[in-house]
């Protein structure tokens, strides 16, 4: 996962992922734009394992936050490349800077599947759990990123043992995906969430969070 090498920065003319667009709009009589990304839809599952009272995360590489931990460090290197060629980067920051850890997800682009068959689907492929459709429960419906995306988000919660685990899960390579499967204890739980020594998405923070208010009363009371 760390071994990052050759990074070349370039256009991006077309995507199967991101579709660039421009709004202009009338606002209380004043004339606006907005650019924006149209993207798809994706699903979110807090996956923890009762046999061992931890929660299941994923660990992996995003260019994205790469990049934007580049042009942190690197300012003017990065101003400078060109929009319109590729050219590539001269002073590279290790791999690490661009590893997130997160809940295990995915995006919606097969329409004849429901969000919860999609997210059954990433949680086998990515975590290598094997969860029967009845046994999720929808958390909640969110949109992210509203200044540039707007897509919304669906997230899910999901009890696994075990017994469940049918693969070693890590994604699918075939689609460029290296994914490590990662497990989180309950007690530690909150600490890592708040911890910023570890990168993580909103979604493990407020899953956690929703756990300890919805999931951990039930156990107590066991």
């Amino acid at each position: 996962m760390e071994a990052i090498e050759e990074l070349t920065l370039g256009p991006c003319a077309s995507s199967q992922y991101l579709r660039p667009f421009r709004l202009r709009y009338r606002q209380n009589g004043t004339q606006k734009f907005w650019d924006f990304m149209r993207t798809h839809d994706s699903v979110s599952i807090l996956i923890f394992n009762t046999s061992r009272q931890c929660f299941v995360l994923v660990k992996q590489f995003r260019p994205a936050v790469y990049m934007c931990e580049v042009e942190r460090h690197h300012p003017q290197d990065f101003q400078s490349k060109s929009q319109d060629s590729w050219s590539p980067l001269t002073d590279p920051l290790p791999a690490t800077a661009g590893v997130t850890y997160e809940l295990c997800a995915g995006i919606v682009d097969k329409p004849e599947l429901s969000l919860e068959e999609v997210a059954c689907e990433e949680v086998l492929e990515e975590c290598g759990y094997n969860v029967p459709i009845s046994s999720l429960k929808r958390i909640a419906s969110y949109r992210s990123g509203v200044g540039v995306t707007g897509s919304k988000q669906t997230m899910f919660y999901a009890e696994v043992t075990d017994q469940m685990k049918t693969g070693e899960g890590g994604g699918q390579p075939e689609e460029g995906e290296l994914i490590e499967v990662v497990e989180i204890p309950l007690q530690d739980s909150m600490k890592f969430a708040f911890d910023e020594s570890f990168p993580k998405t909103m979604g493990v923070i407020f899953s956690f969070t929703w756990f300890q208010s919805n999931i951990v009363p039930q156990l107590l009371e066991k």
